[in-house]
């Protein structure tokens, strides 16, 4: 009859360890049921669930294991499974599997107690656990970017109450917290869609025009009530136009000069880039900017407004339908379409109440530095990092994106 025994090793890393381990089991035909290890700092920490096919030969195998590995210095600890709790186990295995990720300039420990504390209160058992972002300085002020995550297993009871939860220590703590499915789908996603202002570039290109038309501030009252959802996008859309009638032409490369990238946007398009991803962006602004952006950036598809001029000046109005949330949508799955991938393997960036259209429609829906009302009914929000941090959420490590390779220029 076999014997079922879990072993643990711990002590400095070297190397040859694994192969040490597994060839002295292996003289007496063991089994492999399951095998993990991690490194940290350089000290291992090494676990095998191993059945050996005879019980006879349970205390040989043992008494080998434990001369060698005192021999290295190394710690090690012999626990007897019983074949019930090996089912028990095995079948746990099946149940849905999530992934929590966790996003911060520096990564603290209440941080990851209170992470864990409501993955178990709503009955998810933590497998694993990632450190994705680079090793931090020991100054925390040199730390742009932190990101664990946790690999977790089991059927929450509502979901809804779960990112609620989330929600709330995130904005307490000042984090990121994502949780989501850890499908096929997550690391194969194929087409990235973006909103233009206030995710793309920090600036909504409409105010700075109304500031060179001089009605800055009824735009930008305008435009805030519109982007919390307060008003209709379109209604409000033609409203702020409106009040730029007779600008010069001439003022939208003044402007253009001056917008700013979205901290982290020109590493993500690098890297999204590089890896072969359509990019796209939807946006409710104008298609002047967008195409200076996909000029600077190397975006594959756009679609915005095309601000109507004549002799020169800004008429008020725009030629064709306004790009509002629904044809937002309708865009991103007839890209997608166009592309022959699944509308599961789109992520969707944006800010407004207009976004949540595509946000919905995409496999991976973030909200970034949104309003209250578009963070809290996305299915993802990034609010205290830069656009980069969409990588972490398909589960890059920065070790992956941080070569060379991804540093040739976008254009």
């Amino acid at each position: 009859m076999s014997e079922l025994v879990l072993i643990n090793v711990s002590g400095r890393d070297k190397p040859g360890l694994t192969s040490e381990i597994t060839g002295i089991m292996g003289r007496y035909d063991v089994r492999i049921l399951d095998i993990g290890q991690a490194v940290i700092h350089d000290h291992l920490t090494w676990g095998i669930l191993a059945e050996i096919p005879d019980e006879s030969k349970a205390s040989p195998v043992i008494r080998d294991l434990l001369f060698r590995l005192h021999a290295l210095d190394l710690q090690v600890r012999f626990a007897p499974i019983t074949t019930e709790e090996y089912q028990l186990w095995a079948a746990a295995r099946n149940r849905a599997c999530y992934i929590v990720t966790l996003l911060s300039r520096d990564i603290k420990a209440e941080q990851i107690a209170r992470v864990s504390a409501i993955t178990a209160r709503h009955g998810l058992n933590i497998d694993n656990i990632t450190r994705l972002s680079a090793r931090p300085s020991l100054t925390p002020e040199d730390n742009r970017i932190a990101c664990i995550e946790f690999s977790v297993r089991g059927t929450p009871d509502n979901l809804e109450h779960l990112r609620s939860d989330f929600l709330q220590i995130a904005g307490e703590m000042n984090v990121d917290i994502a949780f989501q499915e850890d499908s096929i789908f997550r690391r194969n996603r194929r087409l990235v869609v973006f909103d233009m202002d206030s995710t793309l570039i920090e600036a909504e290109v409409i105010d700075e025009l109304a500031l060179e038309a001089g009605v800055g501030a009824q735009v930008a009252e305008i435009t805030e009530r519109a982007m919390r959802g307060e008003l209709d996008f379109s209604e409000s859309f033609a409203e702020r136009l409106g009040l730029l009638r007779g600008l010069d032409e001439s003022v939208l490369a003044t402007v253009a000069s001056r917008l700013r990238m979205t901290e982290g946007a020109e590493h993500l398009l690098r890297t999204l880039r590089f890896l072969g991803y359509r990019t796209a962006i939807l946006s409710g602004g104008f298609t002047y900017f967008a195409r200076h952006l996909q000029q600077k950036l190397g975006i594959d598809y756009i679609h915005a407004n095309e601000l109507e001029i004549i002799d020169g000046k800004v008429t008020g109005r725009v030629s064709g339908p306004i790009v509002d949330g629904a044809r937002k949508a309708e865009l991103l799955l007839e890209i997608a379409a166009s592309e022959k991938i699944s509308r599961e393997q789109v992520i969707a960036v944006g800010d407004g109440a207009n976004d949540l259209p595509m946000l919905s429609q995409a496999g991976l829906g973030v909200a970034f530095r949104a309003k209250p009302l578009v963070k809290e009914s996305a299915q993802h929000s990034i609010s205290t990092l830069g656009l980069d941090a969409v990588l972490y959420l398909i589960g890059f490590r920065e070790s992956e994106t941080r070569s060379e390779q991804f540093n040739q220029p976008l254009n």
